[in-house]
């Protein structure tokens, strides 16, 4: 089923911190990303994040950006320009 690419990014957040045992609130310390931020996104509140924050995030959960897009989320992903 396809999804979009915010729909992908968060459910492999969500992913990545369920593998390593990091709460949604934990993720925000290390990563030094604001929890209201971290929240909105996950929350669906904001359906997107900058590719800094991502960065941080893949920072915060010691993995590189090329580590977090390897997964089978990202290969249906809907086209987004119509």
């Amino acid at each position: 089923m396809p999804v979009t690419i915010g729909e992908a990014v968060k459910a492999r957040v969500l992913e990545l911190c369920h593998k390593k045992g990091l709460t949604i609130n934990r993720l925000s310390i290390v990563s030094g990303i604001t929890q209201s931020t971290v929240n909105n996104f996950i929350s669906g509140r904001n359906h997107s994040i900058t590719l800094s924050t991502l960065k941080k995030l893949c920072d915060g959960m010691e993995i590189t950006i090329p580590e977090f897009f390897s997964s089978e989320l990202f290969e249906d992903l809907e086209q987004e320009v119509r």
